[in-house]
């Protein structure tokens, strides 16, 4: 049976993060992909230009619209934007059984604000409680409990650990903001702590990332693996995505990963 996942986020014109990297991610990782828009970006690989709210109302009426009809295996929630959007995505999923995977979408690659200062307790106190596991980047971690960016592993550790007091289930903290030739995440649950650790790619091209890691994670939940087997496949796939972007050619700026490279030939340098 090939599952369904359901991501909740905002939209990515130049394809790289938000849900036009979901609907790639989950579909590269096997799954039916569906999708309930909280924004519209006007985005491409330099920044964020222009930002198109959806009514709360609409975001619950798609959502609903799903549920009435269709089987949904896993959730994916992405850029909620502001407080009142996160409220009626909360309301909604309050009875909901499918896991439920948090990234919490503040600030995109360039600087621009994805979620609004007064939305911050709302998406804490309303939507990580809800979250099988929370994947927050170690700003946005920092910016949750109001305290300085971790710096090491044990900080790390310490804020995961730290998170979990505000109810989601486990805590993947991402450690591509910290210096050397590794990037660490660490999954932290009530009751463990575990390493994920790969290569360091020496690329620009990482624009969504985090979007790309946590709806594939969604993806191998609703397959049914449990949370470790599932970090750690959907961490080897974003790590071989960001190792193959150098095959794509897109943008200026901060290019997507390659969320289709195990379809595509290798692109050989014809002037190495």
């Amino acid at each position: 049976m090939i599952p369904n996942v359901l991501s909740i986020a905002g939209s990515d014109p130049s394809g790289g993060a938000g849900i036009q990297a979901d609907l790639k991610a989950i579909s590269a990782n096997g799954a039916f992909a569906m999708t309930a828009l909280t924004a519209l970006t006007a985005q491409n690989t330099q920044g964020v230009s222009d930002i198109h709210l959806v009514p709360p109302s609409f975001v619950q009426s798609q959502i609903k619209a799903i549920f009435d009809d269709i089987r949904v295996d896993a959730i994916k929630i992405g850029m909620i934007a502001n407080a009142e959007i996160a409220a009626a995505v909360a309301d909604i999923l309050q009875d909901c059984s499918a896991p439920i995977v948090l990234d919490p979408v503040m600030i995109a690659k360039g600087g621009a604000a994805l979620l609004q200062p007064d939305a911050v307790s709302v998406v804490r106190d309303r939507l990580l409680p809800l979250a099988k596991v929370l994947t927050p980047n170690l700003p946005e971690a920092a910016h949750l409990l109001g305290t300085h960016t971790a710096v090491s592993r044990s900080e790390m550790t310490a804020q995961g650990r730290a998170l979990l007091e505000f109810g989601p289930a486990a805590v993947l903290m991402k450690g591509g903001h910290l210096d050397g030739a590794d990037c660490p995440d660490c999954l932290v649950t009530q009751t463990d702590t575990a390493w994920f650790d790969t290569h360091r790619t020496n690329t620009p091209n990482t624009h969504g990332t985090g979007c790309t890691l946590s709806a594939a994670m969604a993806a191998q939940l609703a397959h049914g693996l449990d949370l470790f087997a599932a970090t750690q496949a959907a961490k080897a796939y974003v790590s071989d995505a960001i190792a193959r972007s150098d095959d794509l050619t897109v943008g200026s700026g901060h290019g997507p990963t390659h969320h289709f490279f195990a379809s595509y030939p290798d692109v050989k340098d014809p002037h190495p």
